[in-house]
């Protein structure tokens, strides 16, 4: 059998401040996950975020730690329209969160922007533009 690909993972150092980030941008999360050692998200499409806390990943994992430096992955969320996109991305920033990189036109044609999730994992938020 040939291995499918079927979900992805992050460690979160403050969980429910991390599901609060997804819940934000649209996530379908329990109130009740807050409390949850291991949080597992479907998405549209088949795919599911699985969320973990530092705990549950050092319980069987002693020797894990944090990466450093930039994110090496990211998460891209397509929004409506490129309003949207400065509408989200506004939003996430007046409640807390960090937004890395403003939204803008980027040259491959959508309205673009960049932001951190608590635990510093690069959140993209992209629409395409109008074209004409």
């Amino acid at each position: 059998m040939t291995p499918v690909p079927s979900a992805f993972g992050l460690v979160a150092g403050d969980l429910p401040r991390t599901l609060a980030f997804y819940r934000a941008l649209g996530l379908d999360i329990p109130p009740d996950a807050d409390e949850a050692p291991h949080v597992d998200v479907p998405l549209p499409g088949g795919f599911r975020l699985m969320i973990d806390s530092v705990d549950t990943i050092t319980s069987f994992d002693p020797s894990w730690s944090p990466p450093t430096g930039s994110p090496r992955a990211g998460l891209a969320f397509e929004c409506d329209s490129p309003a949207d996109v400065d509408k989200t991305y506004a939003e996430l920033v007046d409640a807390g969160f960090d937004g890395h990189l403003e939204p803008w036109d980027a040259f491959w044609g959508q309205r673009y922007a960049s932001l951190r999730d608590p635990d510093g994992t690069g959140v993209d938020l992209f629409a395409a533009l109008p074209t004409g």
